[in-house]
This record gives C-alpha cells, structure tokens and sequence, in this order.
C-alpha cells in the first residue's frame, strides 16, 4: 500500500476545508514572534499556503487514510445535531489502551489537555517542573495563569535531566502543582525512556501528578521507550496525553485525549471545553482501528528522517538524535534570519525557541518536501567543516 494511496484524498479535505473554514499559520506572522513564543493561528491565503512547503509544525502531510475520511464523511449527516451518536470515541479509546472508560478525557487536540492539567493544579500558587527546553506552549499557558516554573536544564546531549527533576520536585515539595514531561520531548526530539519515567515516579512523593506528553509516540522505535499509561491502571498519579494531530493527520480537526485515575479526571473537568465536533469523533474511532495506515506513516516518516538528517550530516551540520517526525539541525549561527530565508523560498520551518537560538527545528513532511528543504539548506547555508556535538 503506498502512502498516496493509503493517507491522501485530496478531494475530501478540500470539502472539509469549505465546510469547517482553513486555519492555518500566516508565515509573515510565524517570522515576527519573539523567540520562545509560540505562532498565533492566523488566516492565510489557499494558494499561497498550498505553494509552502510546510515544515514548521510537525504535521502529518499526508492526509487522513480512508477508513478515516469514510468515517468523517458519513458523520457530515450529523452536523446539524446535538445530542448525536459519537461512534463511541471514549470506549473505543479505553478498550484501544485497556482501561476503563472513567479513566478517559477528550480534549480539542492535547493542546487542551495540557491546558486544563495546568489550570487544575497550579492553583495556589502552586509550580510546574520540567525540563528547559520542552513544549513551550505549555510554559506560556502557565505565565498566563501566573504560576510559577522550575525549568531543569536539559543534559548536554539534548536528553532530560531526570535526576536534577527529582531534586527540583523534592526542594520544592509543597508547592509543586505537577511534573511535565514531554516524550519524544519538543523540540529535540528525544526520549524519556521507561527506566528513567520509573526513577522519576519512584523518586518523588507519590501524590505529585506527573503529565506525561506522549504526542509523538507512534513514531518511536526505541525499545528503552514505553507508555507510561500502565500507570494509571497501577493507581499512581499520572497524566497521559495522546492527539490524534500527529500520526491520525487530524491536526485541523482538533482531537486528542488523557488517560488518568479517575481522581485526577475529576479535578481537571470542570476547565475542560469539550468543544469536540461529531465529524472528529468518528474519524478519531475509524483513526484507532486503522494501524496500517500508522504503520505506513511511520515508516515512511522515519525513513525520510534518516536520509535528511544524514545529508545533513554529510553536509557538516549537526543533528540531534531524534525519535519523532521532526528533528533539530544546529545551524551555528542565529535561527531567526534563517527561518526567513527558508520563507523566501517557499519552506516553512519552525519558529524559534528560547535557549536554542542557533538551533531550528524540522518537521518531516513529503519526499518532494524535504528535496525542497535541503535544496533551500544549501542554497542559504555553506557547507560546514565538521560535525561537532548538537
């Protein structure tokens, strides 16, 4: 089954697009954030945004597969109802991870997730712990709430600090709302293996909630590397959440969800929205049963990963070791100017984040995309002397 035939109906989502309106990011308005500051969504012109190739934002390029847009398709009939059969999405969520359904919260997308986990329990003036650098959405989520953050440098090799966290969390016990751990982790793209979630879970006081953002889980291969949900069927005090903007290709249809104990769940869903259409509901079941179409996602994505980043390499540039669909290239030089050159000639590449201002982050779309990408690389940046560390 190839990817086109599996993952792209370009007809479909030009209906859905008329139907539920284009939102999307203007790349003027990507270029003008401050480093650190995620993008506002923004409204761009269709021909000019299909011209882009569209590296910025960790996307899936290829479309829903069509057991997901048949699904999506006949919920149309729905949308001029409330009340309507949902397909089901949260029993087919627990049954799909083996929990009960209590232990299930949808979110529009785990963006929501995370924002509802940090209003619940960084009340009080309570703080959040993680890592520096990581998802940095979240982080302006908790300015805004105006808590506080102890931010735990990541190790020299991009990985985080588990030890230093569990130092943080323990000095700073009772004022300690949660723990934030983002694996594979964005930006860099790396892990937190199963070993070192034990260590932190095993080293903390075991009524600190700990989030665990598991976004680009299904595009890991490393067998150090497991999710955290058993868990929550253990009772300890975990938040896991899950999108289905990432390997599902449901970024614009907004779906995700967290698998927590019932307690936890309980707290956090009076700030939940639930502003979650018919049409996502269905797609998200049709989404969870589909895992050929996840499967040639994967390996198509990872296999445009290794031969980008080698080429990278072989070009003299630096390259964090990723386990995502995205991977971050350390350019020795200011990130801001480059991500406006790589504009001007029709590739958008992601924004800047606060304590990696040399470094920019790449998201693996299309074959055709990355050709783009490197030949933009080398047409702006000269080829490098020698590797060195990230």
């Amino acid at each position: 089954m190839s990817v086109k035939q599996a993952l792209s109906r370009r007809g479909f989502v030009g209906g859905v697009t008329g139907a539920l309106g284009l939102l999307t990011l203007d790349p003027r308005k990507l270029l003008s954030q401050a480093a650190g500051q995620a993008p506002r969504p923004q409204r761009a012109s269709v021909d000019e945004y299909d011209l882009l190739a569209k590296l910025a934002n960790n996307e899936n390029p290829y479309g829903p597969p069509e057991s997901v847009l048949k699904a999506m398709t006949n919920a149309f009939k729905y949308a001029n109802r409330y009340g309507y059969p949902d397909g089901g999405i949260v029993e087919a969520i627990a049954k799909h991870h083996g929990v009960p359904a209590e232990n299930v919260m949808l979110g529009a997308g785990s963006g929501e997730i995370l924002d509802v986990v940090g209003t619940t329990f960084l009340m009080d003036d309570k703080k959040i712990v993680g890592a520096d650098v990581s998802y940095d959405v979240l982080y302006q989520h908790v300015t805004a709430l105006k808590a506080d953050q102890i931010k735990v440098p990541l190790l020299p090799d991009f990985r985080q600090d588990i030890p230093a966290m569990i130092a943080a969390v323990k000095s700073n016990y009772r004022d300690v709302g949660f723990v934030y751990l983002c694996s594979p982790n964005n930006p860099t793209g790396r892990i937190v293996t199963k070993q070192e979630v034990a260590q932190l879970l095993d080293g903390i006081p075991s009524d600190v909630p700990v989030l665990i953002d598991e976004a680009y889980f299904h595009f890991v291969d490393d067998p150090n590397y497991a999710t955290s949900i058993p868990y929550v069927l253990e009772g300890r005090q975990v938040i896991v959440a899950r999108t289905f903007s990432k390997i599902s290709a449901l970024a614009g249809m907004r779906l995700g969800y967290a698998i927590a104990p019932r307690g936890l769940l309980q707290r956090m869903r009076p700030y939940s929205v639930g502003s979650i259409n018919a049409i996502v509901k269905w797609g998200g079941v049709a989404a969870l049963a589909d895992v050929d179409a996840q499967n040639t996602v994967k390996k198509t994505t990872l296999a445009l990963r290794a031969r980008t980043t080698a080429d990278l390499t072989g070009y003299g540039y630096a390259v964090v070791p990723s386990d995502a669909n995205f991977f971050l290239v350390h350019l020795r030089r200011p990130v801001q100017p480059v991500i406006a050159e790589f504009r001007k000639k029709g590739v958008l590449v992601g924004r800047p984040f606060a304590g990696l201002p040399e470094h920019v982050r790449v998201s693996v779309g299309t074959a055709e995309e990355m050709s783009r990408f490197m030949t933009a690389f080398k047409e702006i940046l000269p080829p490098a002397k020698s590797v060195g560390g990230g």
